[in-house]
């Protein structure tokens, strides 16, 4: 896979919704319930991150629910993207970006949203051939008006913001004309998800949908 193709097909899977649900999952039992809430509650697109014993495992169930795309975050080595393929990961998602980490991706076959959170950082990456990028930390990073600023210059590269996003602030960052779609948690709460509350978190995934 090029980078272009990888791109291409991380825009496509961004354009599927407003928000991509970042998850930690610590209990592989939540798994396919959580993915079932959010999807039917009008976000397909999932981001599992790979920070938790039970992330490759969650990434197995939640590809067996039905009109899902499950993906898993924080890539970081060549170690993770097989390990990601190989429990059916259908995107990547890293918080920056190395020669070997996407040389792994594209050898892969593995869609990716590279992180960059700086111009220097960007225009590595469209030289490289991506345009369809993660925006990462978005809030700590200067939040929507840097992503404003960068589409002065660099209005060939659009980008997935994630860090600090809210409902509060979703709206600033998906009105921007380089800003696809943003990733946020606050559509699956720990306490929601550890008390097995399906129903609240559905309803919070269409409270995100709408936001579109």
């Amino acid at each position: 896979m090029t980078p272009a193709e990888s791109s291409r097909e991380a825009r496509a899977l961004c354009q599927m919704a407003p928000i991509i649900p970042v998850l930690v999952v610590e209990d592989v039992a939540h798994a396919r319930p959580l993915a079932e809430a959010l999807v039917g509650g009008g976000l397909p697109v999932l981001e599992v991150t790979l920070r938790t014993e039970a992330a490759l495992a969650a990434i197995a169930e939640m590809a067996k629910v039905e009109g899902g795309v499950v993906g898993a975050g924080t890539l970081i080595t060549a170690q993770d993207v097989a390990a990601a393929v190989k429990a059916g990961a259908r995107f990547g998602v890293s918080p920056g970006a190395t020669d070997a980490l996407l040389t792994a991706t594209e050898a892969a076959d593995l869609p990716m949203l590279p992180g960059a959170a700086t111009a220097s950082e960007a225009m590595r990456l469209l030289a490289r051939g991506y345009d369809m990028l993660k925006f990462f930390p978005a809030e700590s990073a200067g939040g929507a008006g840097m992503l404003k600023s960068l589409g002065g210059p660099l209005p060939q590269i659009s980008f997935c913001p994630t860090g600090g996003i809210s409902p509060s602030n979703a709206l600033s960052y998906l009105s921007l004309p380089n800003v696809v779609c943003a990733g946020g948690s606050w559509v699956a709460p720990a306490a929601l998800v550890k008390a097995g509350d399906w129903r609240a978190i559905t309803e919070l995934a269409r409270e995100a949908a709408a936001l579109a």
